[in-house]
């Protein structure tokens, strides 16, 4: 199931990038991840982070939710919980559930994140998610948040709007995992 997935995004990159006519190395330059890594994702050899997958997809104009929804299938106004998109991040264990529905003219996307106990994220300022803001809400947990130099402690109801693409960082200071929300605003409306 791992491997479909990682082949799944390994191809969704590739046509999104020869669809924008981006060679290997232009989305390099335009998502600050290196080519050999572009290269090696879109291969299925490499499963990317969620950090980096998050500066591909800004390079390419989506937001992650908006990568993970499936191609082909007819918009709907409901998203139900068994069809929702998930994903695993390797390197920290976090699972990432794409709520809104997918295909939609909206230009909100809903995220609802488990965070393991002690792991940390962090996305680093990058000019393609200029434009983005999110407000983390949190239900369950302890989360600290980073966005700039400002550090902000987050508990259970708390809810923090930033803009995405300035940078920011995820920390669970917990020890058990996190659960929040992320509503997604593309276009800083």
């Amino acid at each position: 199931m791992e491997q479909q997935l990682e082949q799944a995004i390994g191809i969704r990159i590739r046509t999104l990038r020869q669809e924008k006519g981006l060679t290997l190395d232009e989305l390099a330059a335009a998502s600050g991840v290196s080519r050999a890594m572009i290269s090696r994702i879109e291969r299925a050899e490499a499963s990317p982070t969620a950090s980096l997958l998050a500066r591909i997809c800004a390079a390419l104009g989506l937001s992650l939710s908006a990568f993970f929804a499936q191609e082909g299938r007819q918009a709907s106004p409901l998203a139900r919980r068994q069809d929702q998109q998930i994903w695993r991040d390797p390197e920290t264990g976090y699972l990432r559930r794409a709520v809104s529905a997918p295909g939609t003219a909206s230009a909100v996307d809903i995220v609802e994140v488990e965070f393991p106990a002690g792991a940390r994220v962090s996305f680093p300022p990058h000019p393609a998610s200029h434009g983005m803001t999110q407000h983390v809400w949190l239900f369950d947990g302890e989360l600290e948040m980073t966005t700039g130099e400002t550090v902000y402690r987050l508990r259970p109801g708390d809810c923090l709007f930033m803009p995405v693409g300035e940078g920011h960082s995820f920390h669970n200071l917990g020890n058990a995992p996190a659960r929040y929300c992320v509503v997604l605003g593309r276009g800083g409306r």
